[in-house]
């Protein structure tokens, strides 16, 4: 396979949990996977890993709340791809749980830049690089709003699930194909700030939702 054959797939979220777990999933697919995350660290144990199982990988180590890094790195990707297959969004910030009356405002202030601003931007400048691929965005969600102590997280959760589903409607004629993807629980680092002490044993791993959602694309 050439390097212009070959399919790339973005992930956004990309050093632990569900993200991780999907970049692997579609190396070993045969995608090039351009992983993105803030964590160096984590990014290039993922890529020791991916290498490891004989799949290919470009690390892009940098916070998606800065638009200028955002958009240096998809001038990047379109100079050398010309495009992507594929967008996965799974970055995410959980704040703590608290009832809405007392939610911290530094608290909601990251919440909002991490899981809605930053998410806008990030559909504003991939979509024209799915456009150049015929490609296809994925939207993780998580259905917690209304329940309590979830005000922060579950509206921001909620906010995301509305931008995508508007872009959607929007490029439904068009493109690129955008979907929603629901997670069964898994034993994350997020999940576990919800909920301490859980038997994370009955929990679903990464991996097994990983291979769920690219089973579904």
């Amino acid at each position: 396979m050439t390097q212009a054959d070959q399919k790339i797939a973005l992930i956004t979220g990309a050093s632990r949990g569900l993200g991780a777990a999907v970049c692997e999933r579609l190396a070993s697919q045969g995608y090039h996977v351009i992983a993105v995350a803030r964590t160096t660290g984590a990014l290039e144990e993922l890529d020791d890993r991916i290498q490891a199982a004989g799949g290919s990988a470009t690390l892009a180590p940098f916070d998606i709340t800065d638009e200028e890094a955002v958009k240096r790195m998809c001038i990047s990707v379109h100079q050398r791809w010309g495009g992507v297959d594929l967008w996965v969004h799974t970055a995410i910030h959980a704040a703590p749980l608290a009832p809405v009356a007392h939610i911290e405002a530094k608290d909601w202030d990251k919440t909002v830049a991490i899981n809605i601003t930053a998410t806008a931007r990030l559909i504003t400048n991939i979509e024209p690089l799915l456009l150049a691929k015929s490609g296809t965005a994925v939207h993780v969600d998580d259905p917690l709003d209304g329940r309590k102590f979830f005000g922060s997280y579950g509206t921001s959760k909620a906010a995301q699930r509305a931008l995508f589903e508007s872009w959607a409607n929007e490029t439904s004629k068009t493109g690129p194909t955008v979907i929603r993807f629901t997670p069964n629980p898994m034993p994350t680092a997020c999940r576990a700030r919800f909920h301490p002490g859980e038997d994370r044993t009955q929990l679903f791993h990464p991996s097994e939702e990983a291979k769920r959602l690219v089973k579904q694309l």
